[in-house]
């Protein structure tokens, strides 16, 4: 997928997800997500960081976390999950669903990354039968690498991750299988709810 298709995808993602969060109760806006120390309320809003900063604001706010990158994006998404009311939080996303931001690194498909893996972590930790569109996660699963995994936190020593929807897989070692979107969470740093992976090492990757 070139950029052009890469942002048409972004685009299609921000719309699907504003219209997933318009229909949210009040219960599943404050039931945690995947990110650990964030409910639905504060992922959403990282969601549009990138949107509603300016680089001189993302910087003063980096300066106030003393340099410190995730305590600066938990800083400014408490801030404003308890600021903007739930309908803002949609519409933050709907609004500016064309909107060029690009992560520092990895241009548009890192953006497709953010966009994508954060609505998982709000869909899966609510348990809803949300399925990103085939050809998204595809570009995605490429950019799966020991770099990537690396910085994400995930520890994948010793595991083979293979798709059981797609023709995918990654690493050596024991055989771990679930729903691509799924794996890409794992390769994210992420830990599922119980019974979406199959695989002798499957509890390494589970929520306590």
């Amino acid at each position: 997928m070139d950029d052009t298709g890469i942002r048409a995808a972004i685009a299609a993602e921000r719309g699907e997800m504003a219209d997933l969060l318009d229909g949210l109760s009040a219960g599943q806006w404050d039931a945690p997500s995947l990110c650990a120390g964030w409910r639905v309320r504060e992922v959403a809003a990282h969601m549009s960081l990138g949107f509603r900063y300016s680089l001189p604001k993302v910087l003063l706010e980096l300066l106030k976390a003393g340099g410190r990158l995730h305590r600066m994006t938990d800083r400014t998404a408490r801030k404003d999950a308890a600021s903007a009311t739930t309908a803002e939080l949609a519409t933050w996303l709907r609004e500016n669903a064309h909107h060029p931001w690009t992560p520092p690194v990895g241009g548009f498909t890192s953006a497709l990354g953010h966009d994508v893996i954060h609505g998982l972590d709000i869909t899966v930790a609510l348990g809803l039968d949300r399925r990103v569109p085939e050809d998204r996660v595809r570009v995605l699963l490429g950019t799966v690498d020991p770099k990537t995994t690396k910085f994400f936190g995930a520890d994948l020593t010793g595991v083979r991750l293979r798709a059981d929807d797609l023709d995918w897989t990654y690493g050596t070692g024991t055989l771990l299988t679930g729903s691509a979107q799924d794996l890409l969470l794992l390769a994210y740093g992420r830990r599922l709810p119980p019974g979406r992976l199959r695989g002798e090492a499957c509890e390494r990757f589970v929520m306590a």
